[in-house]
């Protein structure tokens, strides 16, 4: 996909903000539909299909988060990339915004040159999750990486976003080791902080959910999918 093909959605309460980012991720290349808040946001996503969607956290009318919630109902999102860029740096609304389905943690104020190499990085993911096919069927286990559903031996099994993304990332390459860096970047993104237990957790739920065998720890490596 060509970068004049790209469409970015950024939403900012601060008229510098969509000025200055603005600009820059035009001069890139990209098209760019902005928004001043929450409520924006939700209109402009459905009207646009953007591929990226910026979202500043703290807006008036409808804030980030709750914008991020209701895109994220939409099942024709599910591929979108959401991220968050925000001058905020407490956990509590990280770990919000990552509840809400956001991909990702902008901190601002932000340097030009790093906001586009992010862009760009985030970008990929959606390059990466087109690139796959959209059901992966691994024995009696079904993966519709497009409607969020998984089934086993024909039952539904209903798992959180984070969850789903980490079955269907391992579930892309059975057999493959995906390193713990790898699945941090690609599941929460490579500047979100979590505890080092984060992935450990998330494994052992699924675990219990799609089978203790089909998952197998690579001490001091990180984790694959066992067919």
């Amino acid at each position: 996909m060509k970068k004049k093909d790209i469409k970015i959605l950024l939403v900012d309460d601060e008229p510098d903000i969509l000025e200055i980012v603005g600009y820059n991720l035009s001069n890139e290349g990209y098209q760019v539909i902005t928004g001043e808040n929450g409520i924006e946001a939700i209109e402009k996503a459905k009207k646009h299909k953007p591929h990226l969607i910026i979202l500043d956290v703290m807006m008036p009318e409808m804030d980030g988060i709750e914008a991020c919630e209701r895109i994220r109902q939409d099942d024709k999102f599910n591929n979108t990339i959401i991220t968050f860029l925000t001058a905020r740096g407490e956990d509590y609304s990280q770990v919000a915004g990552f509840d809400a389905g956001a991909d990702d943690y902008i901190t601002k104020p932000i340097k030009p040159k790093v906001l586009i190499s992010k862009v760009k990085a985030l970008l990929r993911r959606f390059k990466d999750t087109e690139s796959v096919a959209s059901t992966i069927k691994i024995g009696d286990l079904i993966i519709n990486r497009e409607e969020y559903k998984i089934t086993k031996k024909g039952e539904e099994i209903i798992l959180p976003r984070k969850e789903f993304e980490l079955l269907s990332l391992l579930a892309t390459k059975p057999g493959k080791v995906f390193k713990r860096e790898e699945i941090l970047d690609k599941v929460w993104g490579n500047e979100v902080v979590v505890g080092g237990r984060t992935i450990d957790v998330h494994i052992r739920k699924l675990r219990e959910k799609i089978g203790d065998k089909s998952f197998k720890t690579v001490k001091g490596v990180g984790y694959k999918f066992v067919d």
